[in-house]
């Protein structure tokens, strides 16, 4: 089993605390496996096993406990002396108003408490008021390419399998399969899951037909700035005509369930975020490849939508980047340092050269300039650095 470090790393210092911990991701990402790791390293503190109570809520066997009442009763019914208990509660968003049980025991009991979810409700404005700065989030990815790298013992700079981890993704279990077909049927099982549970069910959105279409349309656009009217013509042409407020309460489902992303623009120069022209990119290019009508990928925008979703795992807040007379691919951003990055596929010639490294003519700061691409050979020239893709995806100190 991969253990996925770079989560547990950021997770570990809050083992003991009172904070509530909530693991939340797209669907089959992997956070279960990475309360099972967590659970594994509170065992080799050598923690009495009465201590540690798993309740996964997608199991029958709890289908009571989603009654927030019942469940405080069974875990207060467990709690029999003073000692710190561990509480694992896994897609905890399938419990009506988990967020009182979840206050109760926290204010009640010495208890550490972690939860998974699927579904950015975990982070609504209801728990927001409840727990009130009494929980720390961690945000859980597909693997990225090293995890990927790791876990099928593949060489990182083997074209095949590069190309696999872009076509395909990064879902854990869709490494069970090699078949084309098996991989395709699972990807649109988890899909259909998400919209089934996480947006048709939860949010009470029911028009499937119409999340396909918006989803199909980002995913043509992908990387490329967000127009409410041009999907709209877009919906129009397809016979779909809605308004604009329905067009984004669909837009925020797809977004809450970790479908798409939401990368707003930063003013380099103003250093202020901008709420309009956004960009959407995908969480994990596998459910981009079975959505996506067109029969050969678009290169250079799936390689940014890669490279932004690194950065993301690196921790990273990001932005797409605007100066007075250019546009920057990503604005990283951790640790109050700054990092400037334009992606590009290859830099087939002179005049892509100068279009990807001009992009920082008017940024006047220090603050290291980075071009990603294929390209084996270093275009690094007047302090921009030039980078490796591959390299970039597998070197842990970027």
């Amino acid at each position: 089993m991969l253990k996925r470090e770079i989560y547990l790393s950021r997770i570990r210092g809050f083992y003991d605390s009172n904070l509530v911990k909530i693991l939340i991701g797209i669907r089959r990402c992997g956070k279960s496996i990475i309360l099972e790791q967590i659970i594994d390293e509170i065992r080799q503190k050598k923690v009495d096993e009465q201590h540690i109570i798993y309740i996964n809520f997608e199991y029958i066997e709890y289908e009571e406990l989603k009654d927030y009442k019942k469940l405080n009763k069974f875990i207060k019914d467990k709690i029999i002396d003073k000692d710190l208990y561990y509480l694992f509660f896994d897609e905890i968003q399938n419990v009506n108003e988990f967020e009182k049980v979840v206050n109760s025991l926290r204010a009640s009991l010495n208890v550490s408490i972690f939860m998974t979810g699927s579904n950015s409700k975990l982070l609504s404005n209801e728990l927001s008021t409840v727990l009130s700065g009494r929980y720390v989030s961690f945000n859980i990815n597909p693997l990225n390419y090293r995890e990927y790298i790791e876990l099928t013992g593949q060489d990182a700079y083997d074209e095949k399998a590069f190309w696999d981890f872009i076509e395909w993704g990064g879902l854990p279990n869709r490494l069970d399969f090699t078949n084309e077909n098996n991989i395709k049927d699972y990807l649109y099982s988890v899909f259909d899951s998400i919209i089934l549970r996480d947006i048709v069910i939860r949010l009470g959105l029911k028009d499937v037909n119409l999340f396909n279409l918006i989803l199909q349309y980002l995913i043509d656009t992908t990387g490329r700035e967000f127009s409410a009217k041009n999907i709209l013509n877009y919906l129009n042409q397809e016979g779909r005509d809605i308004s604009t407020l329905t067009l984004y309460n669909y837009l925020d489902a797809l977004c809450k369930a970790f479908i798409i992303r939401r990368i707003y623009r930063f003013d380099v120069h103003g250093k202020a975020i901008l709420k309009t022209l956004n960009k959407y990119y995908m969480t994990d290019l596998g459910i981009a490849k079975i959505k996506n009508n067109s029969l050969e990928i678009n290169k250079a925008f799936v390689l940014e939508n890669l490279v932004y979703n690194e950065l993301l795992v690196r921790g990273y807040n990001v932005y797409t980047g605007k100066t007075k007379k250019s546009e920057i691919d990503f604005i990283a951003i951790k640790d109050n340092k700054i990092k400037y990055i334009q992606v590009a596929y290859l830099l087939a010639n002179e005049e892509t050269v100068k279009r990807e490294f001009s992009a920082f003519d008017d940024i006047k700061d220090n603050y290291p300039k980075y071009v990603l691409s294929l390209d084996k050979f270093d275009f690094s020239n007047n302090g921009i650095i030039h980078k490796n893709i591959i390299d970039f995806l597998t070197d842990s100190e970027f």
